[in-house]
């Protein structure tokens, strides 16, 4: 009887699962980590693999469009526009929460810290630490991300370099004193870059977030549903944490 109980409730799940859904979406340009087209078959992207993960825990639904790589910038306007439907991965800002919505179950988690060169003593503990810095040199941050918006909001003055690739080379020219970034990231271009004997870390984490998939602001429930419910069994058997760990 429990087995029958069990069967019943199970089927609602599967018939959704077996409904073909193929959503709309892009690989973000300039972001290896989240996706590298170039990379080897074993290494796509972390965000790349998460959206793989999702397909085979649903094998009804399908994302079409990634075979186009566009910027970020690029990436927020499809989205606001409603000419993509969801998107792997972003983090969330009260300025995108009012251009679209998220799926509510995050996929990984970044900490945002600081990269300096390595002969440079001074500890930046604080928003207040950079704004100080900045004075002198603007700090250095990957154009279109919402991370100058915020260090702009605590009076940080801030420079956007086309890359984290290229504003770690400019920290060691000494273009500027400090790169500012999400740790995942900086980590994948530091051991790229070669420049590990002239830059370091801080010391310091400013703060902590999760990355997210984005879904166009129209999108129906079913579906947000359908996505929730892949990425709730990828949570639960920890197939999203395995993915986080394998890019750090």
């Amino acid at each position: 009887m429990l087995r029958r109980l069990l069967l019943l409730t199970a089927l609602p799940a599967l018939a959704a699962q077996a409904q073909e859904l193929k959503l709309r979406t892009v690989q973000q340009s300039g972001s290896v980590v989240k996706y590298d087209a170039d990379g080897a078959p074993a290494r796509p992207g972390l965000c790349m693999e998460i959206l793989r993960a999702v397909e085979k825990q649903d094998p009804g639904l399908r994302f079409s469009g990634l075979d186009r790589q566009v910027p970020l910038r690029r990436v927020e306007r499809l989205l606001a526009d409603g000419a993509i439907d969801a998107f792997f991965c972003l983090l969330r800002s009260p300025e995108r929460d009012k251009q679209w919505r998220y799926v509510p179950v995050p996929l990984y988690g970044i900490r945002h810290v600081v990269v300096q060169r390595s002969d440079d003593p001074r500890n930046l503990d604080s928003l207040a630490d950079l704004a100080a810095l900045s004075q002198r040199k603007p700090v250095l941050v990957a154009r279109g991300t919402v991370l100058a918006r915020r260090l702009q909001a605590a009076d940080v003055a801030v420079a956007e370099a086309g890359s984290e690739r290229e504003a770690l080379q400019m920290l060691a020219l000494g273009r500027a004193d400090a790169v500012y970034g999400q740790d995942i990231n900086l980590q994948r271009h530091l051991a790229d870059s070669k420049l590990g004997d002239k830059l370091k870390f801080g010391r310091a984490v400013f703060l902590e977030e999760q990355q997210y998939l984005a879904i166009r602001g129209d999108l129906p429930a079913a579906q947000e549903e359908r996505l929730t419910q892949a990425l709730r069994r990828l949570e639960r058997d920890g197939t999203l944490r395995q993915l986080a760990d394998k890019y750090r």
